[in-house]
C-alpha cells in the first residue's frame, strides 16, 4: 500500500469497513466532451484572472488523465470563497449512452451521510433531547448487547467496538445487489451483533457503519419523526438544498423523477472484480447490474437498503458544499456542539495525518488542514472538504469504487485530489508525492 494516500486508505478500509472495499478515495474519470457541456476545461471564462484559469486548466487536465487511466466518470468542484467556482465533468465515451455527465448531477454520497446524521444528533443534544453520555440502551433497549456501556459519543466517533454489518456475509450480498430485498435498520444491526465486538466500548477506534444506523434509530426515537424528514426539516430545507435527500428502502429507481438526474455509477463486472477484492472476501462476490462496455456493470439502481443513516444520502456537489460551509461556519450548530463535533480521536496508527471527530474528519494534507468526510457506495465515490472557516470547499466525485483500484488509476486519482485540495486552499500543488483526504 501507499501510506497516507487515498489509494492506500481505501484499500485498507476494504478490510476494516466494507469487507469489499478495496476502495480508494475519489478517482476521477471522464473523456473528451465539449467545454460547454462537460465543464470548463478548454477555454478561459471571460473576466477570470489568469491564475484561476490556469488552476482550472490544470484540474481539467488531471481529470482527463483519470479518464484516460480507466475510470468511468468524474466531477470536480472547487470554491475558493472568492465568488468564482471551478466545475469540471468528464466521462468515458462508453458511459454516454447511459447518461451525459454534468457537474450539476446528483450523486449517491455514501458515508458523507454520517456528517449530516451527526449534525441532526448534535442539534438534538443542543435542544437537551439527547446527551452525548446517553447509553444506547436508554433509547434502543435490548437491541445491542452491552448497550448500557456504549454511549452516543462512542457511536459518533467510532469507538463503540461494534462490528461493521457490511462485513457480515448476508448483508454483503445486499450491499452488492445479489440480495434485492429491502433490509430494515434493525435487521442491519442484528447482522452486526451476530458477531463479537472488536473491543470493549471506548477502548479503541474502528470505523463501523453499525454506529450510524443506531444513531438514525435513536434520532427517530427521540423525536418521533422519520430520519429522512428530520434531515429535510433541519438541514436541507433551511439551507435550500433542493437536490439533497435520504434514500429509504431499496432506493430502486428512486431518482428517476428528480432533477437533476442521478449520475450513473459503475463497478467492474464479475469476470474482472475478483483480483480487485481484498483477501478473505467470500467467493462469488460481485456487483449486480446490467452489463456495460469496458468490463463494467451499471450499479445505479442497486439495492440501497444497507446504507440509510450510514450512507444513503443523494446530493450534488453544489448542495454539499453549501452544507459543509454552513456547518463549519456555525450556522447549523451552537458553538458548544460544533466544538464537540471537532473534538477528534486518533484513527489507525498508519494514518497519523487523520483524526475522527463526531461524524467529521480532520485531515492534514500537503497544503493544509481540511475538515469533512468522504463516502463510497456501489458505483460512487465522493470526497467533500472545507477549510476550518467553511469559506472554501472542494468536492471530487467519481462514478466507481473498484474501478479505482488499478495502480495507474490510483495514481491519477491521487494527483487529482491533491491538486483539487491545494487549489481550494490556494496553495501550490506539491511536486512530490503526498497525501490527500479520504475516508469511507
Amino acid at each position: 500500500m501507499l501510506p497516507n494516500t487515498p489509494y492506500a486508505r481505501h484499500t485498507r478500509q476494504a478490510y476494516l469497513t466494507l469487507a469489499l472495499a478495496a476502495a480508494l478515495t475519489v478517482t476521477l474519470a471522464g473523456c473528451e466532451t465539449s467545454a460547454s457541456a462537460q465543464g470548463t476545461a478548454a477555454r478561459t471564462p471571460t473576466g477570470w484572472p489568469s491564475a484561476l484559469a490556469a488552476q482550472e486548466a490544470r484540474l481539467a487536465r488531471l481529470a482527463q488523465q483519470d479518464v484516460d487511466a480507466g475510470a468511468p466518470g468524474v466531477v470536480v468542484r472547487v470554491d475558493k470563497g472568492n465568488g468564482r467556482v471551478i466545475e469540471i465533468a468528464r466521462q468515458a465515451p462508453w458511459t454516454r449512452a447511459d447518461h451525459k455527465l454534468a457537474a450539476s448531477d446528483a450523486f449517491r454520497m455514501g458515508s458523507n451521510t454520517k456528517t449530516m446524521v451527526a449534525t441532526v444528533v448534535l442539534q438534538l443534544v443542543a435542544e437537551h433531547r439527547l446527551q452525548l453520555t446517553d447509553p444506547v440502551e436508554k433509547w434502543l433497549p435490548g437491541l445491542i448487547p452491552n448497550g448500557a456501556a456504549i454511549t452516543l459519543r462512542m457511536l459518533l466517533n467510532h469507538t463503540s467496538g461494534l462490528f461493521n454489518y457490511i462485513n457480515d456475509p448476508d448483508a454483503l450480498k445486499a450491499f452488492t445487489g445479489q440480495d434485492t430485498r429491502a433490509w430494515t435498520p434493525r435487521e442491519l444491526i442484528a447482522a452486526a451483533v451476530r458477531h463479537d465486538p472488536l473491543f470493549a466500548p471506548g477502548t479503541g477506534y474502528s470505523y463501523s457503519n453499525t454506529n450510524y444506523v443506531a444513531l438514525g434509530l435513536i434520532a427517530e426515537k427521540a423525536t418521533g419523526h422519520p430520519l429522512d424528514d428530520l434531515i429535510q426539516e433541519r438541514i436541507a430545507g433551511p439551507l435550500h438544498l433542493k437536490h439533497t435527500y435520504l434514500v429509504t428502502g431499496t432506493g430502486t429507481r428512486s431518482g428517476t423523477a428528480k432533477s437533476p438526474a442521478l449520475a450513473h455509477g459503475y463497478e467492474p463486472a464479475a469476470a474482472r472484480i475478483g483480483p480487485l477484492l481484498p483477501p478473505g472476501t467470500p467467493a462469488g462476490t460481485a456487483f449486480a447490474g446490467p452489463a456495460r462496455p469496458a468490463g463494467y456493470v451499471d450499479t445505479t439502481w442497486i439495492n440501497a437498503s444497507t446504507e440509510w443513516a450510514a450512507g444513503g444520502m443523494v446530493s450534488t456537489a453544489r448542495d454539499w458544499a453549501r452544507f459543509d460551509s454552513a456547518l463549519l461556519s456555525g450556522k447549523l450548530l451552537p458553538p458548544a456542539q460544533l466544538k464537540e463535533m471537532r473534538t477528534t480521536v486518533a484513527e489507525e496508527s498508519e494514518f497519523p495525518n487523520r483524526r475522527y471527530g463526531l461524524g467529521l474528519e480532520k485531515v492534514d494534507t500537503p497544503c493544509g488542514t481540511v475538515w469533512g468526510h468522504n463516502g463510497q457506495v456501489p458505483g460512487y465515490s465522493s470526497e467533500d472538504y472545507t477549510d476550518a472557516s467553511g469559506r472554501r470547499t472542494v468536492s471530487v466525485f467519481t462514478t466507481t469504487i473498484f474501478g479505482l483500484t488499478p495502480p495507474k488509476t490510483g495514481a491519477a486519482n491521487k494527483a487529482l485530489v491533491n491538486a483539487a485540495v491545494c487549489t481550494m486552499l490556494d496553495k501550490p500543488v506539491p511536486t512530490t508525492p503526498g497525501s490527500a483526504p479520504s475516508d469511507s
